[in-house]
């Protein structure tokens, strides 16, 4: 297996730029909505960037057996092109700049955020093993938008309908990530809620989880949807039913969680573009 080159910064950045930079960003334009002012959307891209990075880093020197007899060869870890030290180190740096970074939003914000970190971290411990997988997931993605709120002067939360959605959207993602690894998984002993469930039901589900969560962005809100709403709902519906779809000749694609991620920023824009009050 061929040796990765490069940095060890630039490695352990390598190993997780989309799922890093996409909850920043989704956050940040969170942020701009709702008000904050430009050191406040600077604050909440760098708490949630370092939270990212930390669970990320931390579940690769986790994983790393794992990864290893799975072939990962995008992990540096796996393919030793990267000392678990330095991974360690990381992971430990990333989360002591995590709390200070959420805190200084205000101790309500800051809060939220390190509980929805704590849950990530959970989830690589321990919980991504059994049958509550799911739950870490579902918390973190409700608590990125009142992370969001509560650093705002009056420390509001957001509305039911923006903390379901955000739980049924890290329920999609928790399955479309897991889609690609579970014959490996399930080879390592790891019996998630996933694993348990199966390729074909767990898709299913993943679609479900998808629609509902974007159902809950566009009908959640008070007045009608209007068009701009029921457009967005019948695209969302379009690009989870294609995360969702079988890949036998490619079993191992991480189309479908890159599809989750897209289909976020589409629920977000479509949200922001009817300039709902998300406070």
């Amino acid at each position: 297996m061929p040796r990765r080159t490069g940095s060890p910064v630039a490695l352990l950045l390598a190993a997780h730029p989309v799922p890093a930079v996409a909850v920043s960003g989704l956050a940040t334009a969170l942020a701009v909505a709702v008000g904050r002012g430009p050191a406040g959307c600077l604050l909440v891209a760098l708490a949630v960037l370092s939270g990212q990075l930390c669970v990320g880093w931390s579940n690769d020197l986790i994983d790393v057996r794992r990864d290893i007899r799975a072939g990962r060869r995008d992990k540096p870890l796996a393919v030793g092109a990267l000392a678990p030290s330095s991974a360690a180190a990381a992971a430990c740096g990333a989360a002591a700049a995590c709390v200070p970074l959420s805190l200084a939003s205000g101790a309500a914000a800051g809060f939220a955020h390190l509980v929805a970190v704590g849950a990530a971290l959970s989830y690589n411990a321990v919980l991504k093993r059994t049958r509550w997988s799911w739950a870490p997931y579902a918390l973190a993605f409700a608590l990125l938008p009142a992370f969001v709120t509560r650093g705002l002067p009056d420390h509001p939360w957001p509305p039911a309908w923006l903390l379901a959605a955000g739980a049924l959207l890290g329920v999609g993602a928790h399955l479309t990530n897991v889609l690609p690894d579970i014959d490996a998984d399930l080879a390592c002993g790891i019996h998630g809620f996933p694993q348990r469930l199966g390729r074909t039901r767990s898709r299913g589900l993943a679609a479900l989880t998808l629609l509902a969560a974007s159902a809950a962005l566009a009908l959640g809100p008070p007045g009608p949807p209007g068009p701009a709403g029921w457009t967005g709902l019948a695209a969302a519906a379009g690009l989870a039913a294609v995360a969702a779809l079988p890949r036998p000749r490619h079993p191992d694609s991480r189309l479908p969680f890159l599809l989750t991620i897209a289909l976020s920023a589409l629920d977000l824009a479509l949200l922001l573009l009817r300039g709902t009050a998300l406070r």
